[in-house]
């Protein structure tokens, strides 16, 4: 049990990291455009997009926040594995 734990909890950190790193990469213009940033966001996109319309729903704002929203929820999902495992 404890290694599915760890895995679950190795995987969550990875996809933290992965939006982590494509919301930096989204700052410079010019690689928006590459491989790299597009693989980015082929992992990326099936998570945010759904915060995304529940964000634009309800505030009409130029800022996406869905990557920190993301990062909170996979953050809250971590806490349970936690509380689940352990």
């Amino acid at each position: 049990m404890y290694i599915l734990a760890i895995s679950l909890i190795k995987l969550l950190n990875l996809i933290s990291f992965i939006i982590l790193i494509q919301c930096l990469l989204s700052w410079i213009p010019s690689i928006r455009m590459s491989k790299i940033y597009k693989v980015l966001s082929i992992v990326t996109d099936p998570i945010e997009e759904p915060i995304r319309q529940v964000l634009y729903r309800y505030v009409s704002i130029p800022i996406d926040f869905s990557p920190v929203v993301a990062i909170l929820l996979i953050e809250l999902m971590k806490r349970l594995v936690y509380i689940i495992f352990w």
